[in-house]
C-alpha cells in the first residue's frame, strides 16, 4: 500500500463505523495560545473534550498535519538523524466525544490493524496503565489477546499520574489513561518490549496511542470524573507505512523516497543513504505546508521556527555542493507525491517557491555578513579561541549556522569556547520559556453552559431576557450601577465579533436600568455583552430593550461587504494564488491581508480599485443561504484562513462575481457600500501583502482631505495643483544639485583640515600619533581623511573624534607596519567604551559610535598613554 492508500484506508474504516471524517485543520492552531503549532490530532478537537465547542457529530477521524519543530515539542535537532524523527508528520486518529469508550476504541483499533491492514497478531504488544484494569480485560478477554504481551504499564515518571501510559491536556484540565499498541520488528533488532530496561531500542516501535480521557485534573491534583468519558487515538502516518511497506526506517517509505530521489537528481548526489539528503526531504514538507497555512519567515514565533527550519535544509544542500537556489525548487516534488491528499499545495505551488526563493537569497547575504563579522573577530583574537559570544550572535542574529563556524574555526587552526556558547543558548531558552504560556490552566478559561440565538441578521432591536451576568468572570445575581460585567441573553440582536467583523456596540436599557454595551464576543455557544451599568441595577431574568448602535453596525457592513468584493477583485487581477491571510472589518476602515509574492503595482491597485467600485455601481443583490459544507463548495464557495466552520455553513453571494462562506453582518445590495477607495498597500511579512480601504463618507471625506492636501501644496508651490508634481521633480532635482556642491566643498575643507592636522602630530619612539577633536566635519568624511593623514606621515597611529548632538564618532588608523603592535580594532574599543558605545574593524582601521558627547575630550587623552604602554 502507498501512504496515500494507508491514509485514504483509515478515514474510510472509520467512516463506515460512523465517524464524521473531518478535513486536516491549519498548522496555526484556532485560539490557543498554549501551542506554537498544531502538534497532535486532537489539536483541533481540544474545545470539543473541554465541552465549550458544541459540534453535530460526536464522533469524527481526520488525518492532522502536525509540525514539533519548536517550543515544548521540538524535534528539530534528531531530523535526519533517527528512523522516526520529523519535524512535519501526519497523525491519523479517530475521536469521541462523550460517544463511545475503551470498549469499542479497542475493537476498532484491532479490527483495523489485523483485518484491513492485515498485520500478523503475533507482531504486536500492547501496554496499558497499570490501574487500568478495564482496558487489560477489554484487551485480555474480549479481544483474547496473550496476556503474556500485554504490559502494565505505572507511574514511571517520578510522581503520580507521570507515566507513559497516562496522558493529560496540560497541568489541569482532561487527562486519562492510555494504551499503546507496538509493532515487533522481529529479534534481528535490538531492543525489548515496553516496561522493559531495553525499550529504548528500536525493535518494539510504537504504531498507535489510544487515550481515555475519564478525569478532569484540578489545581490541586484531585481527579474529578468526566460526565462523559471521551477518546482519542493517534497514529502516526509515516510509521505505520513503514511498516505496511516492510521498511524499518521512515524515511523508506514511498513518500519520503520519493523527495530524497528528487533531490539527489537535483543536486547531483550519487549516495542516497547521505542523512543530509533526509533532513532536506522532511524540511521541504514542514516549510512548504507552514507557508502554505499563512506562516512566512521572521526573526520571531512561528516565523522564526520556519527560518530556522529552512536554512538548516539549505546548508545540508550545501554540504551536498549546492551551487545557488535549489530548495525552492523541491515544491514541484512535494506537490507531485502529496498534492493529491493536499490539493492547496498545488493551488499556492507558486506562492510556495517564491517565499523559500526569497529566503534562499536572503540567507545567501546573511552568510556574506557572517563571514565578515567572523573574520573580523578572528582577526582581533589575542588568543586562538572563537568566542562563545560571536558564535552565539552569528546563530542567533543572523542565521549563520554554528557547524559552519566550527567548520571555519578548524582550517584556521582555530578552537570554540562551546561552554561559553551553550551558555548564551540556555539564556536564550530560558527567556523563551519565561515568555511562553505552556502553563494555562484549561479549567480556568472561561466557559458558559448558555446557549444565545443570535438575530441580527434580521433585528437591530428587540426585546431581550437576561439569563446570566458575570462579573469578574465569576455569576453574579446582579449589576449595580458603575459595575462592569458581562450580560447573556437568550437571544440578541447584537453580533458578536467573528470573520474578522467586529463586535457590536450599543445599549441594553429599560425599567429605569441602562447597560452600555462596549464589545460583543462569543464565549463559547453564549453571546457575551461587555460593557458597564450606566443607570439602575441590571439583574438576572429581567426583560429589557437590546439595541445595536446602527450607525456603527452600517459602516461596519459597508467595508465588510466590501471585503468580500475586494478579494474577488484581487483574485481576478493578480491571480487565483491570492488567498487571504486575516482581515479586520470595524465602522472606520476594511483591512485585508492576503497572499501575493511581490507588491501590488500601481496600475493593478488602480484595476482592483475600479473593478469593484464597477460591482458596488452595479447594485447586485447581496444573498445569503445555509447549506452543507459540500454544497457550499459545488457552489465555489470559498472558505477564509483562520476560521472554524460547522457542518452547515451561510453562503453569501453578490453576483457570480464573489461567493463566499461568511457568518457576519452585510448590506442588502452592493449599492449600499458606496464608494471604495484603496488608501495604503504594504507589506507586513515575506509574500503576504495588506490593502487597507474605505467606503462609504468615510471615502468621500479621504477623498476631500487628499484634494485639501493637493491645493495646500500648490499654494506652498506658486502652482495650479494639476502642476505639483511637476514643480516637486523640478525641486528635487536642484536640491540633488546642491547637495552634490555641498559634499564637494566639505571634502576639500575636510582636505585642508587633514593638512594643517599632519603639523599638531606628536613623535613616539620613532612613531607619529594624532589624537584630535574636530569641528565641522561630516561622520562619513573621518575615513578618508584618516587615509590622507596616514599616507602623509608614513608609520603613525591617528585617532579622529566628532560630537555633535549627544553622538559621537570615531575613527582609528595605524599604518600596517605597526598593526603587530598596536590594532585599531583594539585602540577604538578602548576609546568607544568611554563615550558609551562600541565599535570595531581591521587591525589597520577601525570606527565606533557612542552616545556620551561630553566624555570625548577625557577618552582622547587617553590615548596617548595607552599608546605609550603598547609601544614600551
Amino acid at each position: 500500500m502507498t501512504t496515500n492508500d494507508i491514509r485514504k484506508a483509515f478515514l474510510e474504516f472509520f467512516e463506515k463505523n460512523g465517524h464524521k471524517q473531518v478535513d486536516s485543520a491549519p498548522l496555526i492552531p484556532a485560539n490557543d495560545p498554549t501551542l506554537l503549532f498544531t502538534n497532535a490530532g486532537m489539536v483541533p478537537f481540544k474545545d470539543c473534550f473541554l465541552g465549550t465547542d458544541k459540534r453535530s457529530y460526536t464522533r469524527a477521524t481526520s488525518s492532522q498535519r502536525c509540525v514539533r519543530a519548536g517550543g515544548k515539542h521540538n524535534d528539530l535537532e534528531n531530523v535526519g538523524y533517527t528512523a522516526r524523527h520529523h519535524t512535519f508528520f501526519e497523525m491519523l486518529g479517530n475521536f469521541s466525544f462523550g460517544d463511545y469508550f475503551k470498549k469499542e476504541a479497542i475493537h476498532y483499533c484491532w479490527e483495523l490493524l489485523t483485518e484491513v491492514f492485515n498485520l500478523p497478531k503475533e507482531k504486536l504488544w500492547v501496554t496499558v496503565y497499570a490501574e487500568d484494569d478495564e482496558a487489560y480485560d477489554i484487551w485480555a478477554k474480549d479481544i483474547g489477546f496473550p496476556e503474556e504481551r500485554i504490559s502494565r504499564i505505572g507511574d514511571n515518571k517520578g510522581e503520580r499520574y507521570a507515566s507513559d501510559n497516562f496522558w493529560a491536556m496540560g497541568d489541569t484540565g482532561p487527562c486519562g489513561p492510555c494504551s499503546e499498541v507496538f509493532y515487533d520488528h522481529g529479534d534481528h533488532i535490538w531492543g525489548g518490549p515496553p516496561g522493559t530496561p531495553e525499550e529504548d531500542g528500536d525493535r518494539f516501535i510504537e504504531i498507535w496511542n489510544l487515550v481515555f480521557m475519564q478525569y478532569n485534573r484540578q489545581k490541586d491534583g484531585t481527579m474529578e470524573s468526566l460526565p462523559k468519558p471521551s477518546v482519542d487515538t493517534g497514529m502516526g502516518l509515516e510509521r505505520i507505512s513503514a511498516i505496511l511497506q516492510g521498511v524499518h526506517s521512515n524515511y523508506e517509505i514511498d513518500t519520503f523516497q520519493y523527495l530524497i530521489k528528487q533531490t539527489a537528481e537535483l543536486l547531483k548526489v550519487k549516495d542516497l543513504d547521505n542523512k543530509s539528503l533526509r533532513v532536506i526531504a522532511d524540511h521541504i514538507r514542514s516549510c512548504c505546508f507552514l507557508i502554505l497555512d499563512g506562516i512566512v519567515p521572521s526573526n520571531e514565533g512561528r516565523g522564526y521556527v520556519l527560518r530556522r527550519i529552512t536554512r538548516r535544509a539549505i546548508r545540508h544542500g550545501h554540504q551536498l555542493g549546492a551551487k545557488g537556489n535549489f530548495f525552492s525548487k523541491l515544491v514541484q516534488a512535494l506537490v507531485d507525491i502529496m498534492g493529491e491528499a493536499y490539493p492547496a499545495l498545488k493551488e499556492q505551488q507558486s506562492i510556495i517557491e517564491g517565499v523559500l526563493a526569497k529566503e534562499e537569497d536572503a540567507f545567501a547575504k546573511t552568510l556574506d555578513k557572517g563571514m565578515q563579522i567572523l573574520d573580523t573577530d578572528i582577526a582581533e583574537l589575542s588568543d586562538k579561541t572563537i568566542s562563545g559570544e560571536t558564535v552565539f550572535k552569528l546563530y542567533d542574529t543572523y542565521g549563520f549556522p554554528q557547524d559552519l563556524t566550527a567548520d571555519i574555526a578548524r582550517e584556521k587552526g582555530l578552537e570554540i569556547d562551546w561552554d561559553g556558547f551553550g551558555k548564551a543558548m540556555e539564556e536564550q531558552r530560558e527567556r523563551a520559556r519565561a515568555s511562553s504560556n505552556f502553563g494555562v490552566d484549561y479549567n480556568d478559561s472561561l466557559s458558559l453552559e448558555e446557549k444565545s440565538e443570535f438575530t441580527g441578521y434580521d433585528y437591530l432591536s428587540q426585546q431581550v431576557q437576561v439569563v446570566k451576568l458575570l462579573k469578574d468572570s465569576e455569576p453574579v445575581d446582579g449589576l449595580k450601577e458603575g459595575d462592569k460585567g458581562i450580560v447573556i441573553l437568550e437571544k440578541t440582536p447584537f453580533y458578536a465579533e467573528s470573520g474578522g467583523q467586529v463586535g457590536d456596540k450599543g445599549s441594553l436599557f429599560g425599567n429605569g436600568v441602562n447597560f452600555v454595551v462596549e464589545d460583543t464576543q462569543n464565549i463559547g455557544d453564549a453571546i457575551a455583552h461587555i460593557g458597564y451599568v450606566d443607570k439602575g441595577e441590571v439583574t438576572t431574568d429581567v426583560e429589557l430593550k437590546a439595541d445595536v448602535d446602527g450607525g456603527l453596525r452600517q459602516s461596519t457592513m459597508r467595508n465588510h461587504s466590501a471585503t468580500h468584493l475586494l478579494h474577488a477583485a484581487l483574485r481576478d487581477v493578480l491571480g487565483t494564488h491570492v488567498q487571504q491571510k486575516g482581515s479586520l472589518n470595524d465602522p472606520e476602515r476594511l483591512r485585508f491581508d492576503f497572499s501575493n509574492p511581490e507588491a501590488v503595482s500601481r496600475e493593478e491597485l488602480a484595476t482592483v480599485e475600479r473593478m469593484v467600485n464597477e460591482k458596488i455601481f452595479e447594485n447586485h443583490p447581496v444573498e445569503s443561504a445555509v447549506m452543507s459544507m459540500d454544497d457550499a463548495k459545488e457552489h465555489g464557495a470559498m472558505a477564509l484562513f483562520g476560521e472554524k466552520y460547522g457542518d452547515e455553513v451561510r453562503v453569501l453571494t453578490m453576483s457570480p462575481f464573489s461567493v463566499e462562506l461568511c457568518g457576519g453582518t452585510h448590506v442588502k445590495r452592493t449599492g449600499d457600500i458606496g464608494p471604495f477607495k484603496i488608501v495604503s498597500e504594504t507589506g507586513i511579512a515575506a509574500g503576504v501583502r495588506r490593502i487597507e480601504a474605505v467606503t462609504g463618507e468615510r471615502a468621500v471625506s479621504w477623498m476631500q482631505q487628499s484634494e485639501g492636501k493637493l491645493h495646500h501644496l500648490g499654494k506652498l508651490l506658486k502652482s495650479d495643483p494639476a502642476q505639483s508634481v511637476e514643480k516637486v521633480e523640478q525641486l528635487i532635482d536642484k536640491s540633488k544639485q546642491l547637495e552634490k556642491q555641498i559634499q564637494q566643498l566639505q571634502s576639500k575643507l575636510a582636505s585642508s583640515q587633514g593638512s594643517d592636522l599632519a603639523s599638531n602630530a606628536e613623535d613616539i619612539n620613532g612613531v607619529k600619533l594624532l589624537v584630535s577633536k574636530l569641528e565641522g566635519v561630516e561622520p562619513k568624511a573621518l575615513r578618508d581623511m584618516q587615509d590622507q593623514l596616514k599616507n602623509k606621515l608614513g608609520s603613525s597611529i591617528v585617532v579622529l573624534g566628532i560630537a555633535a548632538e549627544d553622538k559621537v564618532s570615531l575613527i582609528a588608523g595605524v599604518s600596517k607596519d605597526l598593526t603587530s603592535k598596536v590594532k585599531a580594532g583594539d585602540l577604538i574599543k578602548m576609546v568607544a567604551e568611554q563615550v558609551g558605545g562600541k565599535g570595531g574593524g581591521r587591525p589597520d582601521m577601525a570606527q565606533a559610535g557612542g552616545k556620551d558627547a561630553a566624555a570625548l575630550p577625557a577618552a582622547l587623552d587617553s590615548v596617548k598613554p595607552w599608546i605609550l604602554e603598547k609601544l614600551s
